[in-house]
């Protein structure tokens, strides 16, 4: 990873009196907490994938965020949930692999589910984490102020946590001091990327990111879990159009009709919403082309997790 020069502010008089900060944030939870649409409103672009479908996120995404004189990289995992299958293992691992890897990690609680379910069991694996942690109660505007401070006094008898914070992700309340608090909190130091940049996931990657998503708003009670998007051509056109290629990639051919849909009907639903954000995002023309192919048991692929940005699990 490269670091950078300090990034200039005003005329540079100030430059030593204001030193910079950086640092490394973890999102962990439960499914479905709302953590990428936290990322998306913190970072202030979209970089993550949002589904009401739980476990959309695989791998870590990070989104790059600067407030004040902190760029503050956040690392969006996967949900951590009981894992069933190897793409479970290789999700939950990937996530506790980013806290550790962190400066700070942000645990964030639906408050409307509180700590049922997963909640519990990620509160004792943190007891192992040494990294300064802090609480985000998310979604209070649906939840009596109450039953938040019972929540959050639950959470607080299990683990210590530096700070409690209560936000809503989808409408921003609270999310300003949660802010003024991680930029206050990192470490002195150079920011680790150029000042314009809101992600590390590559264009191709987060293209067909964002076809994923689709995919699972089309189809979410119809299609499981076992489909994968992969971009794999990225062709930049004489017009200043893209011409973009995609596969969707399925386990079955039963599954890959449920894909196309009646007379192709799905696929091309999937396919013009996924355009019309991707040439948002560009700001150029985008042809994208989608076909849909069945791979059986890619769930069990090195090359498919290693695309995914996973460590495959052995065993």
């Amino acid at each position: 990873m490269t670091e950078h020069e300090t990034p200039p502010a005003g005329d540079g008089s100030d430059i030593a009196e204001t030193p910079t900060h950086s640092g490394f944030v973890a999102l962990i939870g439960p499914t479905n907490a709302g953590k990428s649409t936290l990322l998306n409103h913190l970072v202030g672009a979209k970089v993550s994938i949002v589904s009401h479908k739980v476990q959309t996120t695989r791998a870590i995404v990070r989104g790059i965020a600067i407030h004040n004189r902190t760029q503050i990289v956040f690392m969006d995992t996967p949900g951590i949930f009981k894992p069933r299958r190897r793409l479970d293992r290789a999700m939950v691992t990937s996530a506790w692999g980013g806290a550790k890897d962190a400066d700070l990690i942000l645990l964030m609680i639906d408050s409307e589910r509180g700590l049922r379910g997963d909640g519990d069991a990620i509160l004792e694996g943190l007891q192992t984490v040494q990294q300064p942690k802090i609480l985000v109660l998310n979604k209070i505007d649906q939840v009596k102020r109450e039953d938040l401070l019972k929540l959050a006094a639950a959470a607080n008898e299990k683990i210590k946590f530096d700070r409690t914070f209560m936000i809503s992700a989808t409408t921003g309340s609270g999310c300003g001091d949660l802010m003024d608090y991680l930029a206050e909190t990192l470490p002195v130091g150079p920011w680790f990327y150029p000042e314009d940049q809101i992600s590390d996931l590559p264009m191709r990657q987060l293209a067909a990111e964002i076809t994923r998503e689709k995919l699972f708003l089309r189809l979410h009670q119809e299609l499981p879990y076992a489909s994968h998007v992969e971009t794999e051509k990225w062709e930049e056109r004489k017009d200043g159009s893209v011409r973009i290629e995609q596969v969707i990639y399925v386990e079955r051919d039963s599954q890959k009709k449920i894909a196309l849909g009646h007379n192709g009907d799905a696929i091309k639903a999937i396919s013009m919403a996924s355009r019309k954000e991707l040439s948002e995002m560009l700001e150029q023309p985008v042809h994208l082309f989608l076909f849909v192919k069945v791979r059986e048991n890619w769930g069990d692929d090195p090359a498919r997790f290693r695309e995914m940005g996973l460590e495959f699990p052995k065993g």
